[in-house]
């Protein structure tokens, strides 16, 4: 009878024991619980963050554009100045006032866009089809295949991206 109590006294510190690490297993959890809430928080604030950056940063961009326009239509306004002179001076029939209008208007457009880093594109020399877009190819005498004969529209850059290729005829 000796082993009797002493398998009770087992059972009953088996229980003991399990009712204690029931309870630290609760704690845990809720603990875990409370630590992938405040992840979970901490996630939804950085994602409000990041939400709000990319408003700001839209509209920032909206802004730089809009500045960018105003700045080149205030370089552009005296050029619409010069062409009203020009059609003014038409319409009293002085042709060598209309020409002069006309080469102002020419030379203020030039050089607001210039001041913007518009530059032309050079087509004297070997075709450069980054630069060049070839509308035909024709024989030539004395001219080395490959090379532009003449321009039919000028090409432009705005900085160093090429806004419109210059359009050649070149040499077979």
């Amino acid at each position: 009878m000796t082993e009797e109590p002493r398998i009770e006294e087992q059972e009953q510190d088996a229980q003991a024991e399990a009712a204690e690490e029931e309870e630290p297993l609760e704690e845990r959890l809720a603990a875990a619980e409370a630590r992938a809430q405040e992840h979970l928080t901490d996630l939804q604030r950085v994602a409000a963050d990041f939400d709000n950056y990319k408003k700001r940063a839209a509209r920032d961009r909206e802004q730089l554009a809009a500045r960018a326009a105003e700045r080149l239509v205030k370089e552009l306004l005296p050029v619409l100045d010069d062409l009203e002179r020009a059609l003014e001076a038409a319409n009293e029939h002085e042709e060598a006032k209309l020409e002069d209008g006309v080469r102002l208007v020419h030379r203020a457009l030039a050089d607001a866009l210039a001041k913007e880093g518009l530059t032309e594109i050079e087509a004297d020399g070997a075709f450069d089809p980054h630069v060049h877009e070839a509308l035909l190819s024709q024989p030539a005498d004395g001219a080395d295949a490959g090379a532009v004969l003449q321009v039919l529209q000028k090409g432009y850059r705005l900085g160093d991206r090429v806004l419109r290729p210059a359009r050649v005829i070149v040499a077979e």
